[in-house]
């Protein structure tokens, strides 16, 4: 399967260049289209508002959200219109509570859907909710670009977080197209289990389901040697001078509907490089 249906959801003109960069060099590649869905987010919380003023701040939210959106969509249609490929740009108004159902709408007919990275200092609040929605509702595989990060088209160098996870197992597969491509892929196994089936050859499963596609696999077996999972596949990314990392996102139903669990989030928060997530 190859990626034809590309999209990209931007909230914030700021963190844009990224995830369009990337979307302009998937397309080409892949002889994609790319769909840009230009979002201004409502962020207000109008049940905190003073007795009387609902309407009125309301209106004016919704303004501001609408502004937003037209320019994020400028940005993107400036950078788009240079290029080759064929895209499309729409705009949309969303209350961040109800943000999850339009992202998912989209996410659902799109092969990738290309995101910034959702935390950091200067990073919206609505770019979380964002990426779970592509992930959770929407059920698409999602590829998190790091603002510094250079586009990637066939990465060479490929690690994936092993755990015989069921959500490990569907990112792979959805990486396939990648994974092909790659000059080496790493199947990364941390403290795997003493006992069960598996214990003796551990990743030796999907090293094989892999090869027989062609991809060229090293399983490698690492111990825990330090606090979080994520430190250790992110350490093995810079000793192995890997180009992007697939793992399964796992999430928790707590307040919302999904919410990224511990070694996803921390992947996220600390990552350099793409990161390739699907649920």
């Amino acid at each position: 399967m190859d990626y034809r249906s590309l999209l990209c959801v931007l909230t914030d003109s700021d963190f844009a260049k990224a995830p369009l960069a990337q979307g302009v060099a998937l397309a080409e590649t892949q002889d994609a289209h790319l769909d840009v869905l230009a979002l201004g987010v409502d962020r207000s919380q109008t049940g905190y508002f003073y007795a009387g003023a609902d309407a009125m701040l309301m209106q004016e939210m919704l303004r501001r959200a609408r502004d937003e959106a037209e320019a994020i969509q400028q940005t993107a249609t400036e950078a788009l219109s240079v290029t080759n490929i064929r895209w499309g740009c729409d705009t949309g108004v969303a209350q961040i509570a109800d943000l999850g159902r339009h992202v998912a709408a989209r996410a659902r007919f799109a092969d990738l859907v290309i995101l910034p990275k959702p935390y950091g200092k200067t990073q919206g609040t609505e770019l979380e909710p964002t990426l779970e929605a592509a992930l959770f509702e929407g059920q698409a595989p999602v590829l998190m670009v790091p603002e510094a990060a250079a586009p990637i088209t066939t990465p060479k160098t490929i690690s994936i977080g092993w755990n015989e996870s069921a959500e490990a197992l569907v990112a792979t597969r959805a990486a396939l197209p990648f994974l092909k491509a790659a000059d080496v892929v790493h199947v990364v196994v941390i403290d795997p289990p003493t006992h069960g089936p598996n214990r003796s050859d551990p990743g030796g499963l999907l090293s094989q389901f892999l090869s027989r596609h062609g991809v060229r696999v090293e399983v490698d077996v690492l111990s825990k040697t330090q606090p979080r999972i994520s430190d250790v596949l992110l350490r093995h990314a810079t000793d192995t001078k890997t180009d992007m990392i697939v793992m399964g996102a796992y999430g928790h139903s707590r307040f919302r509907e999904a919410i990224l669990g511990g070694a996803t989030r921390n992947m996220l928060e600390q990552a350099n490089i793409p990161v390739f997530l699907a649920h």
